[in-house]
């Protein structure tokens, strides 16, 4: 064969082989396109839905380009025929078209982060026979989930989770599902299910079973449900809820499969013993967190699995530290807070150290010092009766805790070496016996969101280089002993939240770069220091300003009348300073976690000094005692219609109270004892119906008491003024002292 023949035959070879492949991509043309049927269908649904922010609808259409609804967003095609089989849409909210059981060959149906207004579940899905894949989550429905949906006889995943208003009465349709593998109800309302268990166990594939805060009652268990129980469940996620300890005779005796058992914050009690768990030899997670159980584990028990993460919160397992942990050679997450151990930390514990990112042993009563070998990404050992130096744990840690301890010594340990570019992002040192003066390295901690030094023996000025924490949120220095004056690079933290230097010995004018820089604060405490001079006006910049504690200082001058410039004072809603924060720290090098924390305050409410923490967003109050103001009480602090508390006793006030004080509708506490106030009462005080507490004491009050539902309760609160008259007074009111009708507020 020449060369010319031989080229020639290649050539022929080579179109030959392009032909063959040219039909094999059209046998499996994947652009086939969609039936008009389906296409029809589809625009249908387009009609009865808008979109919120992304519209997937933009691609959808009529015109010649846009018409092949495999091509569509959201629209996902067979390749062999060309049929829709997978529909992923969110953001939209409306209505759902009926037209929808047009596409008989939908195999996955995703319309979750959809906002269908309450709406009921079209029970139509139920019609959807080749479906095998439901997620219906975040997108708002409510109303009874259908029994329709136990149609979807080739369902293996079925997901109608997060939805506040959808409930069940029964789930007699779920074992219909008898191909289904993952089945998340999580916040649908089941409190009515009563067999919610038996509708479980007669699913033989089931593998992922979440219920969480379903509201779930307690289990009914019988022998029947035992000997027909699936034994195919590899996670199993039922906390918050209203299961008793009789889950466990389910749970514990017949699931040996099981990896991750949740079954935090629920009603279980009793105890529980080491035999319970002697099938499960697979678990690698474990939560049985806030509940009531006792761990009635012997001390050499060796357990049949290797857990990865350990959540034990208030589960009793004392007063020895639990040996048990010391065969666990891999967890990386332990929580044995609140646990009833009264022991030493053993010295095999710190071998952990490579390996724990997450430490929770509050809550118990620990003795004797803190390695450093105990450090991980979260560490808490608070309310322990840890004693000793603080060692220097600052290298990896995010979130430390030591509060109310024992610890002595100094704050060195804060400035070391280790400690530049510190991922610290929340420091409670608070309830310990650290003394001494703190150091000045404030600069490696720019991460830092939360600091609390309160109820220590810390001492001297309050280092400059604190204004270097430039993401700190709440800042807490109550109760040490610091002097000098508030360094002014503190105006340099301008997402400061909360500032609490209260009860040191710090002096000085109030600075005014704290209204005129900080305009984030809602709560100053400064009380029982030495400030002195008048309050500055700037602090009324301070429009999310809700509690000002200026009290036992010697403060003098008059009270600004610029308070009534103070916005959330000036309203009755709740406060728009959310004091629950939450954000990512890091658990190692490749992973985070979200965790958070939230405020809490001392006030001195009636009287009586009260912690405030779950209830501090509806606390409102000025205080402004103890100290020298003179002058009368503004006018304007009568806009302050959102006070819950205010005190401006033990002063030199003087002149009259203003007539409508009565406006703060809000106030439960109302001091006003030991200054020169005169005149009369004023009426609008009896139109305050939610007042729990009343002193005018010791002033210069004259005339009638008003007649009000609570103002003849308070006996003590008008003491130490002679002129004043009627109940609850002995002293009955002549004709003069009567006067003339006053008017009420809203009349």
């Amino acid at each position: 064969m020449t060369l010319t023949n031989m080229v020639g035959v290649r050539c022929c070879f080579k179109l030959l082989y392009a032909i063959v492949v040219l039909i094999l991509l059209h046998m499996n043309n994947p652009c086939i396109g969609c039936s008009e049927r389906e296409r029809q269908a589809l625009l249908a649904l387009k009609q009865g839905l808008v979109a919120d922010f992304f519209d997937p609808f933009l691609s959808w259409g009529r015109e010649a380009e846009n018409k092949d609804c495999c091509e569509w967003d959201g629209v996902y095609c067979s390749n062999q025929t060309g049929h829709v089989v997978k529909l992923k849409l969110y953001g939209l909210q409306g209505k759902i078209s009926p037209k929808l059981i047009e596409l008989q060959h939908l195999e996955y149906l995703d319309l979750s982060e959809n906002n269908f207004s309450r709406s009921q579940i079209p029970d139509f899905i139920g019609s959807l026979s080749n479906l095998r894949y439901l997620d219906l989550s975040l997108a708002n429905f409510g109303g009874l989930i259908p029994y329709q949906l136990g149609n979807l006889r080739n369902l293996h995943s079925l997901d109608l989770s997060d939805q506040d208003y959808l409930s069940s009465s029964n789930l007699y349709w779920l074992p219909n599902l008898s191909r289904l593998k993952y089945l998340d109800l999580s916040f649908v309302n089941l409190s009515d299910v009563v067999g919610w268990l038996e509708a479980v166990n007669m699913l033989p594939k089931l593998t992922n079973l979440t219920l969480w805060d379903c509201n779930l009652p307690p289990p009914v268990i019988s022998s029947i449900s035992l000997l027909n129980s699936s034994k195919s469940l590899v996670h199993v996620d039922l906390h918050k809820n209203n299961l008793n300890s009789s889950i466990f005779q389910w749970l514990l005796g017949t699931q040996t499969n099981l990896v991750y058992l949740d079954l935090s914050e629920n009603k279980l009690s009793g105890r529980i013993p080491e035999t319970r768990f002697s099938k499960l030899s697979k678990l690698r997670f474990l939560d049985l967190s806030s509940n009531s159980l006792v761990l009635n584990f012997s001390f050499d028990w060796v357990p049949p699995f290797q857990l990865r993460q350990i959540r034990l919160g208030s589960c009793k397992m004392g007063p020895y530290f639990p040996k048990w942990l010391r065969t666990q050679k891999s967890y990386d997450w332990l929580d044995i807070s609140d646990a009833g151990i009264s022991d030493t930390i053993p010295t095999w514990f710190g071998d952990l150290r490579n390996k724990v990112e997450y430490m929770d042993s509050s809550h118990n009563q620990f003795r004797g010092n803190l390695r450093s070998e105990l450090a991980s990404y979260y560490l808490n050992v608070s309310w322990n009766q840890l004693e000793g130096p603080i060692p220097s744990i600052l290298s990896t840690v995010s979130i430390l805790d030591l509060s109310n301890n024992k610890f002595s010594g100094s704050a060195s340990f804060l400035c070391t070496s280790t400690t530049e570019k510190s991922n610290l992002t929340y420091l409670d040192l608070s309830s310990n016996h650290v003394s001494g003066e703190l150091p000045d390295c404030w600069i490696n901690f720019q991460k830092l969101h939360f600091l609390d030094l309160s109820n220590n023996s810390l001492s001297r000025k309050i280092p400059t280089t604190m204004g270097n924490l430039i993401s700190i949120r709440t800042l807490n220095l109550n109760n040490n002993r610091f002097v000098g004056e508030l360094p002014s690079q503190l105006k340099n933290c301008i997402e400061l939240i909360i500032i609490d230097v209260g009860e040191n010995k710090l002096s000085g004018l109030i600075p005014e770069w704290l209204g005129e820089n900080l305009l984030n604060l809602a709560i100053i405490i400064l009380r029982s220091n030495q400030f002195y001079r008048s309050i500055p006006p700037q602090l009324c910049y301070l429009t999310q300003l809700q509690i000002l504690d200026l009290s036992m200082n010697n403060i003098s001058g008059t009270i600004p009348k610029c308070l009534n410039t103070l916005t959330t004072l000036a309203q009755k809603e709740n406060s728009a300073v959310i004091m629950q924060h939450e954000f990512i720290i890091p658990m190692g090098e490749l992973s985070a976690t979200y965790w958070g924390y939230h405020d809490d305050a001392t006030l001195t409410w009636k009287g009586a000094r009260l912690k405030y923490k779950s209830t501090l967003e509806l606390v409102k109050s000025i205080d402004l005692s103890s100290n020298k103001l003179s002058g009368e009480i503004p006018t304007e602090i009568t806009y302050l219609v959102g006070l819950v508390s205010l005190n401006l006793s033990r002063n030199r006030l003087k002149g009259q109270i203003p007539s409508r004080l009565g406006n703060l509708q809000e106030l439960d506490s109302l001091d006003l004892s030991r200054n020169q106030i005169n005149g009369r009462i004023p009426t609008s005080l009896s139109q305050i119906y939610r007042i729990g507490y009343l002193d005018l004491s010791q002033n210069n009050l004259s005339g009638k008491i008003p007649i009000g539902t609570q103002l003849q309760t308070f006996d003590f609160a008008y003491g130490g003024n002679p002129l004043l008259c009627g109940e609850p007074l002995p002293r009955t009111c002549s004709e003069e002292e009567k006067g003339p009708r006053t008017t009420c507020v809203g009349e």
